[in-house]
């Protein structure tokens, strides 16, 4: 059985004071709606949790009448943390799951090809993550004003979402953050911490995450686009 794991509980404070980025309209719907329908349409996603902060549960009820969102899903609390959230989701997926797919609920062109993708590749390695080669010239700076020195981007990779893994390997890593007391941005680094191999796993298509208004626009194409492919 495979789970997806949508992790929607965040405040989004880059988008400004009291902007619930989430449910932003895009596209004709919420940011959030978008992520959940990808996943909803999904054939090889047979239930989705969605981690939220509690005020905004009626919130999502209202989504899933509106969208008609009929696939076995449940709602839970978030944490303080990212890596909270996910712990929390976790607890909740069907005992019968084998692998879940973590997704953002802020990145809502996720496709069902990249998605599959990195099915596939937790099946056989145990965890994969979605993936790009950074193409960027990088710099580093000591002091934020002046460039110190050449960062080699050959060997660099950005990482996205889904983050998709054999849930017993999943909780396995987190356990191991959760004991030594750290904080981790995604959940590929407590992988490092047990030493499971991720695979990283390209897609052709954008794939990105709404975190600024200035993203709105460039999301809005890629989803009126899609949908009329």
């Amino acid at each position: 059985m495979n789970s997806a794991l949508i992790v929607a509980a965040g405040k989004g404070t880059r988008m400004g004071a009291g902007v619930d980025k989430l449910f932003l309209e895009v596209a004709g719907r919420p940011v959030v709606a978008h992520t959940w329908q990808r996943l909803h349409d999904a054939p090889g996603i047979d239930e989705i949790v969605l981690v939220i902060r509690e005020e905004r549960q009626a919130a999502f009820q209202e989504l899933a009448q509106r969208f008609q969102f009929r696939k076995p899903h449940r709602f839970v609390t978030g944490g303080s943390e990212r890596q909270d959230s996910v712990w929390n989701g976790l607890a909740a997926l069907s005992p019968r799951a084998e692998i879940v797919a973590i997704q953002d609920g802020a990145r809502p062109c996720l496709t069902v090809d990249l998605l599959e993708a990195t099915i596939t590749a937790a099946v056989a390695v145990g965890a994969a993550v979605a993936a790009q080669r950074v193409t960027d010239t990088l710099k580093e700076s000591a002091d934020g004003r002046t460039i110190s020195r050449n960062v080699d981007r050959s060997r660099l990779w950005a990482v996205q979402t889904p983050q998709t893994f054999r849930v017993a390997v999943i909780r396995r890593a987190l356990e191991e953050v959760r004991a030594r007391g750290l904080q981790i941005t995604d959940d590929t680094a407590a992988c490092e911490l047990i030493g499971q191999p991720v695979q990283l796993v390209t897609g052709t298509a954008p794939n990105p995450k709404v975190t600024q208004a200035a993203d709105l626009p460039y999301v809005e194409w890629l989803l009126r686009t899609r949908a009329m492919t």
